[in-house]
């Protein structure tokens, strides 16, 4: 049994920038590289394995041949349960809200969509809108839509490098420009955009709206906020819980010699890097390097498996 590096999906959205290729290193022709889908089968945008014998095949084809693979604890889920990206936003993100799941799968055909964020930088004065400053109705949302004076009353938070937002499904966000970001996120695409700064799309034409979808799902209210784990001391590296929900649980590794982790057989891990280089290893498995955005998937059942260098990375399983 071997671990895979994986080659993600790219998008080129009218909102990216360039420091998914420039910083990042990704491999991408888009002038704009806005989001790399690092662990994807979704048919909009399958990452692919890039080392071993499976070299080329989409990420749900390696898996269709390997289900144990997966682990048993992904067996609750129709399919595959998480969707994991890193996004460039070099112009602010569309005001937007994702439906839960009963509203999703009765109306899209999928999932909803509750995801976090993971702020890996940020220019000096950045920010992000994350909910309501107070309680509003519907009406009033509704009405403030129509009169162009919604930014008025949704709640603006100034970010930095390494902070972290929970947004369970229903709840008003958007990312704002100069901010990047590691996303973490049920396997959906459903979005529906409230507002988008009156932007056209690349035909010249304004940007598709959803307004009497949003008004339905969003929950009208400030955010549910849910802190970060305490960081805890390990031998070689320190781990800081981000969240840990039905859907996926997330930690931040920032390793100074190393890591000795496990897959067991309840679930798959995935690395993500976000600075530095790692060299994974194990009994019997392939050696295998990562540098600063590359993506690792460990199957359910390998058993334990160092990272070895000086880096930060995000760690990804379901429990």
């Amino acid at each position: 049994m071997n671990a895979i590096k994986l080659t993600p999906a790219f998008k080129d959205y009218i909102w990216g920038g360039t420091r998914l290729r420039d910083d990042f290193g990704k491999k991408c022709d888009y002038d704009k590289v806005a989001e790399s889908w690092e662990l994807s089968c979704h048919k909009d945008g399958p990452s692919t394995v890039a080392t071993g014998e499976c070299k080329g095949l989409t990420l749900e084809e390696y898996l269709k041949r390997n289900p144990s693979y997966l682990g048993t604890n992904c067996s609750r889920f129709e399919y595959f349960p998480i969707l994991i990206k890193l996004i460039d936003a070099k112009d602010n993100l569309s005001v937007q809200v994702h439906p839960d799941n009963e509203y999703a799968l009765r109306v899209e055909g999928e999932y909803g969509k509750t995801e976090m964020w993971y702020v890996l930088d940020a220019d000096e004065g950045a920010q992000l809108l994350y909910g309501f400053k107070d309680q509003i109705s519907r009406e009033e949302f509704r009405q403030r839509i129509e009169n162009n004076t919604l930014l008025d009353v949704v709640n603006a938070v100034p970010v930095k490098k390494g902070d972290f937002f929970f947004i369970e499904s229903g709840t008003l966000h958007a990312i704002g420009k100069g901010i990047l970001i590691a996303e973490i996120q049920q396997n959906s695409n459903t979005t529906y955009r409230i507002y988008d700064y009156g932007r056209v799309g690349k035909d010249g034409k304004p940007r598709q709206l959803h307004i009497d979808k949003a008004v339905e799902v969003t929950k009208l209210a400030p955010p549910n906020v849910h802190p970060k784990g305490e960081t805890v001391q390990c031998d070689g590296y320190t781990d800081t819980p981000l969240a840990k929900c039905e859907y996926f649980t997330v930690d931040v590794l920032d390793i100074a010699e190393k890591a000795q982790l496990t897959a067991g057989t309840g679930s798959f891990v995935h690395i993500l890097v976000t600075e530095g280089e790692l060299v994974f290893t194990a009994d019997g498995a392939d050696t295998l390097t990562l540098s600063k955005g590359e993506s690792l998937f460990v199957p359910a059942g390998l058993g334990a498996f160092t990272l070895t260098g000086k880096a930060s990375a995000v760690k990804t399983q379901i429990d």
